[in-house]
């Protein structure tokens, strides 16, 4: 059976904690982020809001051709993940993504589970993956 980690997201950052489940789904564990909503995304709040309206409306002429972005918080977080993956398509990529799972908020299967803190310094110019989700 392999080991199961469920990571708190409340108030880690966003690569940091990123790059901290991919090694650890590449190790063959599975891997639960809890509170997606509330990881945080560093930098100035309207330069960050800019690149993604920007990367989504590059694709508006051709809505049936990806790629596509999501605005659900736990699809933000998991495509940022994905990015941190060797070939996610197929391989080792692929089958390390199938053993992250990412929620909003914390379930009650999960509410009694012992959670991991991603320790990170938190900068001055700051938003969360929730408020990205809600702007764009």
């Amino acid at each position: 059976m392999t080991e199961k980690i469920f990571v708190d997201a409340e108030n880690s950052i966003l690569g940091r904690l990123n790059s901290f489940v991919a090694k650890q789904a590449l190790l063959g564990k599975e891997v639960a982020i809890l509170n997606a909503e509330k990881a945080i995304i560093s930098g100035n709040k309207e330069t960050n809001i800019a690149k993604i309206k920007l990367r989504r409306s590059i694709n508006s002429m051709k809505p049936r051709k990806g790629p596509f972005f999501s605005k659900d918080p736990e699809k933000i977080m998991k495509r940022a993940i994905r990015g941190m993956l060797p070939d996610w398509r197929n391989g080792r990529g692929k089958e390390a993504l199938k053993r992250i799972k990412c929620y909003v908020g914390i379930p009650a299967e999960f509410a009694k589970e012992k959670l991991m803190k991603v320790k990170t310094n938190k900068p001055a110019k700051t938003m969360t993956v929730q408020q990205l989700s809600d702007t764009a």
